[in-house]
C-alpha cells in the first residue's frame, strides 16, 4: 500500500490542489527545486521581457526608411504611407518610426530603440531562386507559411516545424539552469514552455494569486495560521509511495504553494496602493487613471516592472518575462481612408509604445535599465502592397524593436528588403502574386542567440536552445 492511501488527508489535499499547480504552471517540479548552476550563483542580475503582437504586427509601416528607399516605399504603399514628415526620427540610421510611437522617441534618440530588419521563421539561409524551387513541405521550408497558429508556433519556438511543443524562452530556461521559469502576464504561450517547464502565468495587478483564503496577509487569523501550519507539515513528511511520479508530484504542490505564499503579496499590488512602489508609479503615471492602469499592455508591463524590481523575491538572477497584445491582423481599417497616420494599427501602436516608453522609464528610476533587455515578436509581417479594405495581408519577414539600457542604438541591426514588388526579396514572380511579401534575410534564431547571447548562454547551449542555428554563419546579430 503506498503512501497516498495510507494518508487520506494527503491525498484529498494534493487532489484539491492540484488545479493550483496547473494554474501556476510549474512543469517539473523536480527541476525547478534542482536547478543549480554557475548563472543562479553569481551576483549579476539580467531578464529578458519579450513582447507578442498576435495577429501579424504590419512592420513596414512601424519602421519605414527616410532616405531614398522612402519613394520605393510611397510608390507601393500607396495612400497608406506614413507621409515622411510625420515620422519620428531615430537616432544615427536613416528611418523613422510610426508617430502613434511618440512616446517612445526620447529613447530612440538616445539610442536606446534598435529596429531589426527582415526578420522570420527560416531553417537555413533561403534566396528567392531557392524558395521557387522548394516544394510545400520540404524540409528547408518552415511549415505552413502565412497562417496565424503556425507562424506564432514558429517565431515563439524558433523552429521550422509548426508541431514543435517547446518555446525557445522555455529552453532557455531549462538550458541555463535558472531557478524560476518563464513568467508569463499573457498567458500560457508556447514562448516559456520545455520538456521540464511550463510557463508560471500570473494574474494582473489587483487580483488574488494562489490559493483562496491562504495568502499571507490572511495568517493573522489563528484558524486560517492553523491550516497554513498543517499544510508545511504535510509537505514536509516524507513522500513513501513507490512511484517517481507521485514523489514529484508531491514536490510540485509544496512548490506551487510556496510560489503563491512568496508572489501573492507582489502581485496584488495596484498603483497607488499598500506596497506600491513609487519609482514605478512615477514612470507609469500616463497609464494610470482611477488607481489603475489603462491598457491590457500597460498591466502586464507594470505586473513584470513589479517584478523585476523584486527579482530577489521572485528569484534567481536569470529571469525571461512574456508579455503580448492581440488585434493586429489588420486586412481592414488598418488606416482611416483620409488620414494613413490614423486606424486600427496606429490605436494598436499607440498602446505598445505608451506602455513600453512607461516600463523602460521605471527600470530607468529603479536603475535597472541595463539589466533587461525587451523585445518585440509577431505572426508575421504583413504585404507591403494593401489591399481594397484599407488593410494588409499576410506575409513573412517582418522588423522589430528592441529596447534596454544595454541595446546598441545609431545603427541598422539585420537587411533591409529591397521593396519592389517581385523583387529578389519578394517570394511573389507572377503577376498576380506580387504583394509585397519579404523572405526573411535574418533568422528567428539569429535574433534569439543575440538576446540570450547576452543574456550570458555560450555557443554550446546556443546550438541547444536554438538547433537551426547552426545553419547561419552569423550567429549574433549586435544589437545588444
Amino acid at each position: 500500500m503506498n503512501s497516498f492511501s495510507m494518508n487520506p488527508a494527503r491525498r484529498r489535499w494534493l487532489k484539491q490542489s492540484s488545479t493550483l499547480a496547473g494554474a501556476l504552471g510549474l512543469g517539473s517540479a523536480a527541476h525547478l527545486l534542482s536547478a543549480q548552476n554557475a548563472l543562479a550563483q553569481s551576483s549579476d542580475y539580467k531578464a529578458l521581457v519579450c513582447i507578442f503582437l498576435y495577429g501579424g504586427n504590419d512592420g513596414a509601416n512601424t519602421v519605414v526608411p527616410t532616405d531614398g528607399r522612402y519613394t520605393a516605399y510611397r510608390n507601393v504603399r500607396g495612400s497608406m504611407a506614413i507621409p515622411l514628415a510625420s515620422l519620428l526620427p531615430i537616432t544615427g540610421v536613416p528611418f523613422g518610426l510610426h508617430p502613434a510611437l511618440s512616446a517612445l522617441s526620447p529613447l530612440a534618440n538616445a539610442g536606446r530603440i534598435a529596429p531589426v530588419f527582415n526578420v522570420g521563421p527560416l531553417v537555413r539561409p533561403l534566396s528567392k531562386a531557392q524558395f521557387r524551387a522548394l516544394s510545400s513541405g520540404a524540409n528547408d521550408l518552415p511549415q505552413n507559411l502565412f497562417s496565424h497558429s503556425d507562424q506564432q508556433v514558429l517565431w515563439e519556438s524558433s523552429s521550422g516545424n509548426a508541431n514543435e511543443r517547446t518555446g525557445w524562452g522555455g529552453r532557455a530556461v531549462t538550458t541555463l539552469g535558472a531557478t524560476v521559469p518563464v513568467v508569463s502576464l499573457g498567458g500560457n504561450a508556447r514562448f516559456g514552455s520545455s520538456t521540464a517547464t511550463a510557463p508560471l502565468v500570473l494574474p494582473g495587478p489587483g487580483d488574488t494569486f494562489g490559493v483562496q483564503g491562504l495568502q499571507p496577509e490572511n495568517m493573522s487569523w489563528p484558524p486560517t495560521a492553523a491550516r497554513k501550519a498543517a499544510l508545511d507539515t504535510l509537505y514536509a513528511q516524507s513522500q513513501e509511495t513507490d512511484t517517481e511520479l507521485g514523489r514529484v508530484y508531491a514536490r510540485m504542490q509544496a512548490n506551487a504553494f510556496g510560489v503563491s505564499q512568496r508572489l501573492a503579496g507582489l502581485v496584488r499590488i495596484q498603483p497607488g496602493g499598500a506596497g506600491a512602489i513609487a519609482a514605478i508609479d512615477t514612470a507609469f503615471a500616463p497609464l494610470i487613471a482611477g488607481g489603475r492602469i489603462a491598457s491590457s499592455l500597460g498591466q502586464q508591463l507594470y505586473q513584470i516592472a513589479k517584478l523585476v524590481a523584486a527579482n530577489t523575491t521572485v528569484g534567481g538572477n536569470r529571469q525571461i518575462y512574456f508579455a503580448q497584445l492581440g488585434g493586429f491582423d489588420t486586412h481592414g481599417s488598418q488606416v482611416q481612408s483620409d488620414d494613413p497616420v490614423r486606424g486600427l494599427h496606429a490605436t494598436l501602436l499607440k498602446q505598445v509604445g505608451d506602455a513600453m516608453a512607461c516600463f523602460q522609464n521605471a527600470l530607468n528610476n529603479l536603475s535597472l535599465a541595463n539589466a533587461v533587455t525587451t523585445f518585440t515578436q509577431s505572426d508575421f509581417g504583413r504585404t507591403l502592397k494593401p489591399n481594397n479594405s484599407w488593410g494588409t495581408d499576410h506575409a513573412w519577414g517582418n522588423h522589430h524593436l528592441v529596447m534596454g539600457g544595454a541595446v546598441r542604438g545609431g545603427a541598422t541591426h539585420g537587411i533591409f528588403p529591397d521593396l519592389s514588388l517581385g523583387g529578389p526579396d519578394d517570394i511573389g514572380q507572377e503577376a498576380w502574386e506580387l504583394h509585397g511579401r519579404w523572405i526573411p534575410t535574418t533568422s528567428v534564431d539569429q535574433y534569439a542567440a543575440t538576446l540570450l547571447g547576452w543574456f550570458g548562454a555560450n555557443d554550446g547551449q546556443l546550438d541547444t536552445i536554438l538547433p537551426n542555428l547552426r545553419n547561419f554563419s552569423n550567429r549574433r546579430l549586435g544589437f545588444v
